[in-house]
């Protein structure tokens, strides 16, 4: 009775016409997803294209939470009534795309689903952002993403032909390595390491974050950046022999392009662009672990995964707070937070530690089983580790130190300190991000 009654209310208070609704709809479906997830995971098949499996269903459950989230941060956007009703229907289009996309047990559904979700971030974007740039951050994503896309369907395509199914599980992996297979292989994971994004091809995210809405850039951290760690972890046991032959291509990427990418944070004074650029550095240690191909490299890349998409989406929360009231993304400009916004200072730090991988978030969990992965693949790369993992916890402290101690902006005279909605959406960022490590085995397979 009582999940009648649940669904009812769903069903009635889901309508796109409703902003309470919406929130409440995604809200009770993580839930209801939560609860009901032990007997999803037992029966594994739910349909002829659809499955779940642990890293599904924690990406999935990940889904719901952040768009959730993300509607309740975008309170500004029914307030002032820009175009609300749409923007309800963009997200949960979205929020529809990412779940298909995870649960998807066919490779050309994941795919089509995997492109899917660029349509309505690309909306987000350019509807709701807050400079003109946004026009050209839109067409970097797009023609990013495009640029790898193409070669995966081609890859798919040649891949239905050569084993006569697309159907996950039932692929042929023992693929002889040769100079044709070495290039079906990277036109299949390059679309993937677009969307990380693997270091080079990066440019894309920070322009997509800066100009974005709060919400473009809650779901950009918070599931879609998941979604090329995930179609990796997918694709990657299709082409065994390529995958360990090229490991160590992209371990060096992920771990040189991580302390190249953390030092270009130092020097940021936009604190959009800041966080932006941290996600890359934390993405170049998750290719790392997943290019190791063993059981602590993907298990270490999945809490990483779900940790910094908690971490970093309330970050983006913070920086819009901050934006709201003082118009700019400075740290030049919005300094001193701390005299004018004593309460919001301890959640500034909460998130920092957290973003830096202080114990007990889910981000230290999944980083020590990370360098415990790239250490034992190879000694050499302890060195880069140990500058990834001193740069992480520098400039998130330049961030902290810069944005809540110093001088007011001399223009500034008062402002709110906070409110309740944002307290709470801030909380429920901070929360399962500490204690989901109580309950980790839910992640680890």
């Amino acid at each position: 009775m009582m999940l009648k009654f649940v669904l009812y209310n769903m069903l009635m208070l889901g309508g796109v016409s409703s902003w309470a609704g919406i929130q409440f709809t995604m809200f009770a479906g993580a839930f209801l997803f939560g609860c009901l997830g032990v007997g999803f995971l037992s029966c594994g098949q739910l349909s002829l294209f659809f499955c779940l499996d642990t890293v599904s269903y924690i990406l999935i459950l990940l889904s719901f939470w952040v768009m959730g989230l993300v509607v309740c941060a975008s309170q500004k956007i029914y307030d002032v009534k820009v175009f609300y009703h749409i923007f309800l229907v963009v997200s949960v289009f979205l929020l529809l795309s990412l779940v298909l996309a995870f649960s998807s047990v066919d490779y050309i559904m994941f795919y089509i689903f995997f492109e899917s979700s660029l349509i309505p971030t690309f909306i987000l974007i350019l509807g709701w952002g807050y400079q003109p740039e946004r026009l050209q951050a839109g067409a970097y994503m797009l023609f990013y993403t495009l640029f790898g896309s193409l070669p995966l369907l081609g890859s798919l395509m040649l891949l239905y032909y050569d084993s006569g199914t697309l159907v996950m599980g039932l692929m042929n992996g023992n693929i002889n390595v040769s100079y044709s297979v070495l290039i079906w292989y990277f036109c299949t994971v390059f679309a993937f390491l677009v969307k990380l994004p693997m270091f080079v091809f990066h440019l894309w995210l920070p322009k997509a974050h800066v100009e974005a809405p709060v919400a473009g850039s809650m779901v950009l951290a918070g599931v879609l950046l998941k979604l090329g760690g995930y179609g990796l972890i997918r694709v990657s046991g299709l082409f065994l022999g390529c995958s360990l032959w090229f490991s160590w291509v992209w371990v060096s990427l992920g771990l040189v392009g991580g302390v190249l990418v953390s030092l270009i944070c130092l020097r940021q004074v936009d604190v959009k662009a800041l966080i932006a650029y941290s996600s890359v550095a934390h993405m170049g240690l998750v290719l790392a672990g997943l290019a190791t191909m063993n059981f602590w490299g993907v298990n270490g890349a999945v809490v990483v995964m779900v940790g910094h998409g908690l971490c970093s989406s309330g970050l983006f929360c913070l920086a819009n707070v901050v934006y709201e009231r003082l118009g700019s993304r400075s740290l030049l400009i919005s300094k001193g937070l701390l005299n004018f916004m004593p309460s919001m200072g301890l959640w500034w730090f909460l998130l920092s530690i957290g973003n830096m991988a202080a114990p007990p978030t889910l981000n230290l969990l999944g980083e020590v089983q990370l360098i415990i992965s790239v250490v034992s693949w190879s000694w050499w790369s302890s060195l880069a580790v140990g500058l990834l993992s001193f740069f992480s916890v520098s400039y998130t402290l330049y961030m902290y130190s810069m944005s809540q101690h110093g001088k007011n902006f001399s223009s500034l005279f008062s402002c709110c300190s906070g409110k309740l909605r944002e307290y709470l959406v801030v909380a429920l960022h901070w929360i399962p991000l500490n204690m989901l490590i109580l309950k980790s085995e839910i992640m680890i397979s």
